[in-house]
């Protein structure tokens, strides 16, 4: 009943996967400076904001790529 998703379709979430550790991972990691270095809040703030700029450079990126491919996909051959 239910319909197994095509590798491409696969590669899209595991790029989306990505694009929310690409958030993640660099504040949690600001936040374990801060704490070493005493600086709260100041390196995971700066850290976020790099996160969350990198993450949507890549998920538009994704979205230019995917829109490539479908618009491959119905261009009748020559």
């Amino acid at each position: 009943m239910s319909q197994q998703p095509t590798p491409r379709e696969l590669g899209y979430y595991a790029a989306l996967a990505q694009v929310g550790m690409e958030m993640v991972l660099p504040a949690v990691a600001g936040f374990y400076l801060d704490d070493w270095l005493g600086t709260s809040p100041w390196i995971m703030v700066a850290l976020a904001v790099f996160g969350f700029a990198g993450s949507l450079i890549h998920l538009f990126s994704i979205l230019r790529q995917k829109a490539r491919d479908e618009s491959s996909d119905t261009k009748p051959p020559p």
